[in-house]
């Protein structure tokens, strides 16, 4: 079950993920944090995978952040999703492991250097 917290550091218990920390999945504004299990689990059934860090650019944002880095008003980010760092040449790869590990939302970003994740809808995008 997901839930919401004002800022990651009221999250309490155990956090099961061991690659990943509240923080690096976020928003960069303002510390909330949104957390789904689901998209948890595959993102560090991933990173068991991949067998390299995994770095976030951006995990969940807010509404403000959402709106001030021009993100969609339905993005998947107002919950959560992960933009990571990935050159590339290691993108089709990347993409594929994430495929395994149960992304089905996904974003190819060569010029950019990074790799869109979400549990939403299907769909792949190029940009």
């Amino acid at each position: 079950m997901a839930q919401i917290f004002k800022h990651y550091s009221e999250y309490r218990g155990a956090w099961p993920w061991k690659n990943f920390k509240p923080y690096e999945i976020a928003c960069k504004h303002c510390g909330e944090i949104y957390i789904d299990p689901a998209s948890m689990d595959a993102l560090q059934t991933l990173r068991e995978a991949w067998g390299k860090p995994i770095i976030i650019n951006s995990g969940h944002r807010c509404p403000a952040h959402n709106k001030a880095v021009g993100g969609a008003a339905n993005s998947q980010h107002l919950k959560i999703a992960f933009d990571c760092l990935c050159l590339r040449e290691q993108q089709a790869a990347f993409l594929q492991a994430a495929v395994a590990a149960g992304f089905s939302g996904r974003g190819r970003y060569p010029s950019r250097g990074f790799v869109h994740l979400d549990m939403g809808p299907r769909r792949e995008r190029l940009g």
